[in-house]
């Protein structure tokens, strides 16, 4: 593994009831399920991954401000943040390491509400719709572009 290399992946609030929470939306596994496969893939394509989950946006925008220096890229699930936190949207620009947005759900298929991201400007790019291999999808994108 390439401990030069390191990937945070941050969740937002109710994720962490993922598992008990909607699971014809959001699936079966938990949290900690999901994780420990992100974990895995992360690990055969050589870099380190952390995680943290908060309910709290405050806690999710000082998280991304500590990332500076020492994550080389974000991948987020914001949650329900996604749709109105300007916040958030402005320490992902502040903070200059890529980030990825991420949705379990086809957020564009779903409530109108849902389907307006104000956090996409500032991300490097969304991914949304596929489960869990949502987040697979942004590792492999994310690691191609910090491999170097």
């Amino acid at each position: 593994m390439r401990e030069d290399k390191k990937i945070l992946v941050m969740n937002g609030p109710n994720l962490n009831l993922l598992g008990e929470r909607e699971p014809g939306i959001y699936g079966s596994e938990s949290l900690g399920q999901i994780n420990a496969e992100i974990a895995e893939r992360a690990l055969a394509l050589g870099f380190a991954c952390d995680f943290y989950q908060s309910n709290h946006e405050g806690d999710l925008i000082d998280k991304l401000h500590h990332a500076r220096g020492e994550y080389n890229a974000i991948i987020l699930n914001a949650g329900a943040y996604t749709h109105y936190s300007y916040a958030i949207r402005d320490a992902i620009a502040a903070i200059r390491v890529p980030v990825v947005e991420v949705h379990l759900s086809n957020i564009h298929a779903r409530d109108s509400f849902r389907s307006q991201s104000v956090l996409a400007p500032a991300c490097m790019g969304q991914i949304c719709g596929f489960g869990k291999a949502s987040y697979f999808a942004a590792l492999t994108a994310v690691a191609e572009i910090i491999k170097d």
